[in-house]
């Protein structure tokens, strides 16, 4: 192969000198037909070959070849035949007895071919695509894996990022909610994956069985829905790309922060700032392009949609509701009940026909319980030997003067004494802890050791009026005298006389 100054050299000595090929062919030391080909071409046209190369060796084996390359899409990517694991299959279960580098080649050429080509769309304003992301954050000091839920309108590249601690169906809704909120408006239609969120499962004919709670958002805000293609995340590669930038900018470096809630501030302050962006190939800013996609926009309901997961549970004999592993209680006499269990992202809300009867924080914790003490104190007024072992007053952190009304109340009633310690407590069951940590205070202070003083002193601190603890403020009840007791009182029990 000859370089373009050689070509430069004869071309300019035949074209322009005038010196014939065959002059030209003695001069340069080449041969004629070289020469002439020089002529023909003005930079070397490179090797061309006439007809398909012959692989006598290899040919008989590229059926079970394509077989391999065939089987290897169904495989996951790291488990996929490279070129020297096909070339020892061919030879070890085959017979095959070529070299590597003829299969290498084949290979090479056979995987090009079959990649997949794209043909660039066109994206109409007012619609939208949804996915979820993974990612790592510190939240709250603890490193862990997030979701982060990705809404691209793709015409004019305005995007909406939204990070939980699990990928959820409360999740999912609770994304919508928010990105509808975020843009002002409901998209015409959202383009999804196969995501089990959305759809329960694809029938045979391709038709998708939509979820309840998906179903339930969409009549909702009534977009249409569309789905790509399983497996083909190309068919929705605006937000793929999304999810890919969201990551490598508003995730990186790895975010620490005191809570989901602070990573969302930062996110959604991110989202806005990037409106500001100019993209390669337009000459407006995303924000002024998002106009045309919200002027379509359909608008927001007049009532709320509840994001949350809805599941029927029973109470069990320990007042506790079960969902998604973790356990959480109700008043103890809902016990044996049918209930409905509302799962929100931060929260768990238990419901009994139309009544909320508890509501807890949501808990991400395996087979763990979360208490609310205040369920459980009408039985334990009832069942007071089980005071000190009741597992859902362990973690209760109760301001000292509680235990020091305890211990007095005891001391004075004993069992009854107890029995009015949890009577007390039930106060916070109406009244809130403050107020009633506040007259346990000043029961304390006044030496009034019952329930009914600690109540009453409640009622007068709400009420806003002077507490009435002295007799002396009380002239029409009789005054009792109390005398101390001597020894020989009792010696009219022997003569039968009155004292």
């Amino acid at each position: 192969m000859y370089g373009v100054d050689a070509y430069l050299a004869v071309r300019r000595a035949v074209m322009v000198e005038g010196v014939s090929q065959r002059e030209a062919a003695r001069r340069f030391g080449k041969d004629p037909r070289t020469i002439k080909k020089m002529c023909s071409f003005s930079v070397p046209p490179g090797y061309r070959r006439s007809r398909p190369a012959v692989r006598p060796k290899l040919d008989p084996f590229i059926p079970i070849i394509r077989q391999i390359l065939a089987d290897d899409l169904q495989a996951p990517s790291k488990q996929r035949h490279t070129a020297k694991r096909i070339f020892q299959r061919l030879r070890d279960e085959h017979g095959y007895a070529g070299g590597y580098t003829v299969v290498k080649d084949y290979l090479r050429e056979a995987r090009a071919t079959a990649l997949e080509v794209f043909v660039p769309l066109a994206h109409p304003p007012g619609h939208a695509q949804v996915d979820f992301g993974e990612a790592v954050a510190v939240i709250g000091g603890v490193r862990q894996k997030i979701h982060f839920f990705c809404m691209d309108l793709p015409q004019s590249d305005a995007s909406f990022v939204k990070t939980y601690p699990a990928e959820t169906t409360e999740a999912f809704l609770d994304g919508h909610v928010s990105a509808f909120a975020f843009f002002g408006g409901v998209p015409l239609s959202i383009l999804y994956d196969n995501l089990k969120l959305a759809v329960a499962r694809i029938l045979g004919d391709g038709k998708r069985v939509r979820t309840r709670a998906f179903t339930e958002l969409q009549s909702h805000y009534l977009f249409a829905d569309r789905f790509g293609r399983p497996g083909k995340g190309n068919d929705k590669g605006k937000v793929e790309g999304l999810v890919k930038y969201a990551r490598l900018n508003f995730l990186t470096p790895v975010p620490v922060v005191p809570s989901f809630d602070a990573l969302n501030v930062d996110l959604l302050a991110r989202c806005v700032a990037r409106q500001n962006d100019v993209l390669r190939g337009h000459g407006e800013t995303i924000g002024a392009r998002m106009a045309g996609d919200t002027a379509v926009f359909m608008g927001l309901p007049a009532t709320p949609f509840e994001p949350c997961d809805k599941k029927p549970a029973r109470v069990s004999a320990f007042s506790l509701v079960r969902y998604r592993g973790s356990d959480y209680s109700v008043p103890t006499r809902f016990g044996h009940r049918e209930v409905l269990v509302k799962g929100f992202v931060d929260a768990v809300v238990i419901c009994h026909g139309a009544d909320v009867i508890a509501r807890h924080v949501r808990s991400y914790q395996t087979a763990d319980f979360v208490f609310d003490p205040l369920h459980y104190l009408a039985l334990l007024e009832r069942k007071t030997g089980a005071l000190d072992q009741a597992a859902p007053l362990q973690d209760w952190d109760l301001p000292a003067e509680f235990a020091i009304l305890r211990r007095l109340l005891e001391a004075r009633m004993e069992t009854r004494g107890r029995r009015e310690f949890v009577q007390v407590l039930r106060l916070m069951e109406v009244f809130c802890a403050e107020d009633v940590t506040a007259a346990v205070r000043g029961a304390l202070s006044l030496g009034a050791i019952s329930f009914d003083a600690v109540k009453h002193l409640v009622l007068c601190r709400i009420e806003k009026r002077p507490p009435r603890l002295e007799l002396s403020a009380y002239p029409y009840l009789p005054d009792a005298t109390v005398k101390t007791t001597k020894a020989a009182d009792y010696a009219i029990l022997t003569t039968g006389g009155v004292a």
